[in-house]
C-alpha cells in the first residue's frame, strides 16, 4: 500500500449517540395507549372545527407512533451498527440490546466476530522461479467499523483479494526447499513464513480497519508440470546429504578407532597397514550391503 492511499483513508470509529431502546419502547406503548383512549373516547362534535381537531389529533398520534417505532434496532454480541445522518458519519453503536435513534438516521450493521477464510490454491513462482501451488487459512475480524464501511467499497471482497495478494508476495520471497540450509524455505520454515504472512496481511488490511489474528499455510506443493522432476531432484539431494553425513561419521569413527588402538598399545601399524585398515573400515561403514569378514589365519603381513 502506498502512503498516498493510506493518507486518503482518514475515517476513524467514534461512539454513536443513541437511546436505550427499552425506555423508548415504554414511551411507544404509552403513546399508543393514549392515542387509543383518545380515539375510542373522543367523539367529534357536529362543528367542522371539532372534526378537524379530531382528525388532526388522530393523524398526529399515528405519526408519533410511527416515528418512535421506526427508530428501534437490535445489537447482538460482537456486532456493531454504523450510524449516518444524511450521508454524514455520526458514530458506531456497539452496546448490546435494544437501541433507538431517530428514524431518519441510517444504521448499517457490521459483524465484529472472527471470520475464518480458507483461500483458494494459487499458482506462483518461488524466489528461484519454480512454479508452486500454495494456499492459506486466515482468521480476521473488523476492528474499526468506520474504515470498513467508508474507506473501502466492499470490505469482505477487499479481504479476499488482499489475502491472495499477500500470499503471492510472501510465497515469491522464499524458495520452496533448500537442502543446504542457507535460506528460510516455504516447506521448512513454517513458523517464520506464517509470521511473515500475518504481518503482510495486517499491513495490507489495516486500511480497511481489519485485523488478522492468525494466518498459516495449509497447502504447499510443486505445480503438476514439474512435480515429477522436482521429486527426483529432492530425492537426489536427500541421497547426497545422507551420503555426506554417513561419510563424515565414518571418518570420525575410523579416526577414533586408530587413536584408541594406539593409545591402548594394542597393535602398532605402519602407514601402509593403517591405510589398509582405514579402507576396510570405510567400506564396512559406508557400504549399503552387509559386510562379510574374512578370517586371516596367518600373520598380520600375510
Amino acid at each position: 500500500m502506498s502512503d498516498t492511499v493510506r493518507a486518503m483513508n482518514t475515517s476513524r470509529e467514534g461512539e454513536a449517540s443513541s437511546f436505550n431502546g427499552y425506555i423508548m419502547l415504554l414511551v411507544l406503548l404509552a403513546v399508543a395507549v393514549l392515542a387509543f383512549w383518545f380515539i375510542s373516547g373522543g367523539v367529534p362534535g357536529p362543528e367542522k372545527s371539532d372534526k378537524l381537531m379530531f382528525a388532526g389529533s388522530l393523524v398526529g398520534s399515528i405519526l408519533v407512533v410511527l416515528l418512535i417505532a421506526g427508530g428501534f434496532f437490535m445489537i447482538q454480541p460482537n456486532q456493531a451498527a454504523v450510524i449516518t445522518l444524511f450521508g454524514e458519519y455520526r458514530g458506531t453503536e456497539r452496546r448490546e440490546g435494544l437501541r433507538w435513534v431517530w428514524p431518519w438516521m441510517m444504521r448499517q450493521k457490521i459483524s465484529a466476530r472472527a471470520h475464518n477464510i480458507h483461500s483458494e490454491r494459487v499458482k506462483i513462482n518461488d524466489v528461484r522461479g519454480n512454479p508452486i501451488e500454495i494456499a492459506c487459512n486466515v482468521v480476521w475480524r473488523v476492528a474499526d467499523t468506520a474504515q470498513a464501511a467508508f474507506d473501502v467499497d466492499d470490505y469482505k471482497e477487499f479481504v479476499n483479494i488482499q489475502i491472495e495478494a499477500g500470499l503471492r508476495t510472501v510465497g515469491s520471497r522464499h524458495p520452496y526447499d533448500d537442502f543446504e540450509g542457507e535460506a528460510v524455505t516455504l516447506r521448512g520454515g513454517g513458523d517464520h513464513i506464517n509470521r511473515e504472512l500475518l504481518e503482510e496481511l495486517n499491513d495490507r488490511l489495516k486500511v480497511a480497519g481489519i485485523v488478522v489474528d492468525e494466518a498459516g499455510l495449509t497447502h504447499l506443493a510443486y505445480a503438476p508440470e514439474i512435480a515429477s522432476a522436482m521429486l527426483k531432484r529432492q530425492q537426489a539431494d536427500a541421497v547426497i546429504a545422507a551420503r555426506a553425513k554417513i561419510v563424515l561419521g565414518a571418518v570420525g569413527m575410523v579416526e577414533d578407532a586408530l587413536q584408541k588402538l594406539s593409545a591402548d598399545d594394542v597393535v602398532h601399524l605402519d602407514d601402509e597397514r593403517k591405510a589398509a585398515m582405514v579402507s576396510n573400515l570405510m567400506v564396512v561403514l559406508c557400504g549399503e550391503r552387509e559386510a562379510h569378514p574374512v578370517v586371516n589365519a596367518g600373520t598380520l603381513y600375510q
